[in-house]
């Protein structure tokens, strides 16, 4: 990438490069973590699910009432530590590809254990804003279904139009509102794990970023996410029409092995697919904000020439402070950063 401001194009193509430039510790890092995250949140959901379907089967017709109750419950409970689970891999995986684009601009390639290493101190923190801007976001649905249903069950028809109304405008509402602070708050995970500064410093250095640039960013994450839905579409749709004319060919009435075959293999494919296309996306994205990141401070700070002037003392043997954090150490956002974490990578 050219340690200068960088074009739309620029900032598109560069979230593709990061995939063919370090593949093991980039793709090889989301498929690990989206894999791991898809076959335990299905072991950890359908397990209780099928435990608890064996339990109502067996029940006697007195008790089958309180054991589905407490059934649905131990599902709500999986399905929440499924959810907390794919929130921790999030972060993790949106702080190593952050961190791998920040040093591929200094020509390093690091190893996975490398990445992990430099984050070191800062995933708890990464995890805590995943956490609770999703915590924040489900609270504002839950308000608002809470309210249109009391409205509708409170009033009578001016209730119901009014319950309908609010649904609708609320919703759309809350969609542009949960876009417009996710664009804002979009560089939050880069500053934490990169500046390594708190995480109210980071909310403040995200919303300064963003200033002015809006759309810029919006657009460039919003190409790419239409651009990876669409990759899934077009992947998974054959498999799911070959295995739905496949199955259709067999009569589970004569031949119910072959019938439960097939299902598996569609099941076990689909699986695949969702796993490989997710871990494809979650890099692209993650890349984008990187490099969103990275053009912001270019045009408003110089980090251009900090990066330059830490390549130039480098290649002549002289260690310097890491360029990411040498303004976060000047005392940045009126906040004091983490400890710096020196370098230990291999020079591309």
């Amino acid at each position: 990438m050219p340690l200068r401001p960088l074009g739309f194009g620029t900032l598109f193509t560069g979230s593709f490069q990061v995939l063919r430039r370090n593949p093991r510790p980039t793709f090889g890092a989301a498929l690990l973590l989206v894999g791991l995250v898809q076959i335990l949140s299905l072991a950890i959901v359908l397990g209780p699910t099928i435990w608890g379907l064996e339990r109502v089967l067996r029940a006697s017709p007195e008790d089958s009432a309180a054991i589905e109750i407490g059934n649905t419950a131990l599902t709500i409970v999986a399905s929440l530590f499924a959810v907390a689970l794919s929130l921790v891999a999030s972060a993790l995986l949106q702080g190593l590809i952050v961190i791998e684009v920040s040093r591929a601009t200094l020509g390093d390639k690091l190893t996975m254990g490398q990445l992990f290493r430099r984050g070191r101190g800062r995933w708890g923190a990464l995890i805590g804003w995943t956490a609770l801007l999703s915590l924040a976001l489900v609270a504002a649905i839950v308000i608002l279904v809470a309210v249109v249903a009391l409205m509708i069950s409170v009033g009578e028809t001016a209730g119901l139009v009014g319950g309908v109304i609010l649904g609708i405008g609320g919703g759309l509402g809350m969609l542009v509102l949960a876009i417009w602070i996710g664009i804002k708050t979009a560089l939050v995970p880069t500053a934490i794990v990169l500046e390594r500064l708190p995480l109210r410093a980071s909310v403040a250095r995200s919303w300064r970023l963003t200033g002015g640039r809006f759309w810029r960013t919006f657009g460039i994450l919003a190409l790419i996410t239409v651009i990876v839905q669409t990759a899934s579409s077009a992947v998974a749709t054959p498999f799911s029409i070959a295995a739905g004319l496949g199955i259709g060919l067999v009569n589970p009435a004569q031949d119910e092995t072959t019938a439960l075959i097939a299902v598996g293999v569609l099941y076990v494919v689909t699986i695949i697919v969702t796993i490989v296309v997710g871990a494809i996306g979650a890099v692209l994205l993650s890349a984008a904000t990187g490099l969103v990141y990275i053009d912001a401070r270019m045009r408003d700070e110089g980090l251009d020439l900090d990066l330059q002037r830490f390549v130039e003392e480098r290649a002549a043997g002289r260690d310097g402070p890491d360029p990411y954090q040498e303004r976060a150490a000047q005392g940045l956002d009126g906040a004091a950063p983490s400890p710096q974490v020196p370098f230990t990578g291999t020079v591309a």
